[in-house]
């Protein structure tokens, strides 16, 4: 019956990807960024970025469509090789003259914020309405995961989505607009 079937499975040959939080400056994530890209190797780093969401802001009568940081004052590293990038890290803060403490994502959070922004690195805008109370998310990316929104701010046009880290909980925050409310 299952004649053909085979299990495959994918991995590097240094490991699997995990991506960590590196603390920065505010306002400073895009030096960071570029400072990282240079400094860190190859070996040591896959790839480093930032994550950010449409958000609405009203400004001159109108609502103008802004990219937002999701987590301000951090940068994202991707890397295969912990003990490389921990090494370069060390390095790069004595060099630097900063310090700060990188912080692992877990994979449940890593693969929400895959999800949610795709390859673009960016959760989009997402529409939904309110029926008898109950939100729904007509389009977009924030569609079938109404039970991760803990909080909506309908004024703000925002959305908190909770995830789970040891034991705290992060709130991510999205971009969504309720477009109608129906009793």
């Amino acid at each position: 019956m299952f004649k053909n079937f085979r299990r495959v499975g994918y991995s590097t040959k240094e490991g699997i990807a995990i991506w960590y939080l590196l603390p920065c400056e505010k306002q400073e994530e895009q030096i960071t960024l570029d400072s990282c890209k240079e400094y860190f190797s190859d070996s040591a780093l896959r790839d480093a970025f930032v994550l950010t969401y449409d958000g609405m802001r009203r400004y001159c009568g109108a609502w103008h469509l802004e990219k937002k940081l999701i987590f301000p004052a951090n940068v994202l590293l991707e890397s295969e090789n912990e003990e490389a990038l921990k090494k370069e890290l060390n390095q790069y803060w004595n060099a630097s003259g900063s310090k700060g403490d990188v912080s692992k994502i877990n994979p449940e959070e890593e693969k929400l914020l895959t999800a949610l922004c795709g390859s673009k690195r960016n959760i989009e805008m997402s529409r939904g309405v309110i029926c008898n109370g109950v939100m729904q998310v007509t389009e977009g990316p924030l569609k079938g995961m109404e039970s991760r929104i803990c909080k909506v701010d309908r004024h703000k046009r925002l959305a908190r989505l909770w995830t789970r880290r040891e034991q705290l909980v992060r709130y991510i925050p999205a971009g969504l607009e309720i477009v109608e409310k129906i009793v």
